[in-house]
């Protein structure tokens, strides 16, 4: 049985995170989606409220678990003999970003980084485009699943 962790913030999760969710649930016998803090970026979200958001984005994935992940990604990794870690690329700066990441992981824990390429619908979403598109008062429904597009304007009426 396989195992593949997809790790991030998800702050919040956009329909490009899902579609790599989907493709990888396609690959994989178990994909753990591991909601993480990031602490380089301002979050919307508390952690617990990310971590119900993936999963009611995600609620049709049968072999896909949500879980709240504090610590070193390669540390969750090994602890769970998770086989691979996931990661979407919608761009060469991102590849620039993850690439000494999954190098990192690899080392730490022995666990490999699999790329997977953003659909060209998916490759101009980012988490923190969404949210300042939101905040300026644009329409995210066409790029977050249906729960995030209702939690962030909850979130924004405050």
């Amino acid at each position: 049985m396989t195992k593949a962790l997809f790790p991030g913030s998800f702050d919040p999760i956009t329909n490009g995170h899902v579609d790599i969710i989907e493709r990888a649930g396609n690959l994989f016998d178990e994909i753990i989606i591991g909601v993480a803090i990031n602490t380089s970026k301002t979050g919307m979200f508390t952690l617990a409220e990310r971590e119900a958001l993936v999963q009611a984005s995600i609620a049709s994935q049968t072999n896909v678990s949500v879980v709240a992940i504090t610590g070193l990604t390669a540390a969750y990794a090994q602890a769970h003999e998770v086989d691979t870690i996931i990661r979407g690329l919608r761009n060469a700066q991102d590849y620039s970003y993850e690439e000494p990441i999954a190098q990192m992981n690899a080392t730490l824990s022995g666990v490999e980084t699999i790329f997977m390429p953003a659909k060209p619908q998916n490759m101009m979403l980012s988490s923190s485009m969404i949210k300042e598109v939101a905040k300026a008062g644009g329409d995210i429904s066409n790029f977050v699943p249906t729960p995030v597009a209702e939690a962030m304007q909850q979130k924004l009426r405050r």
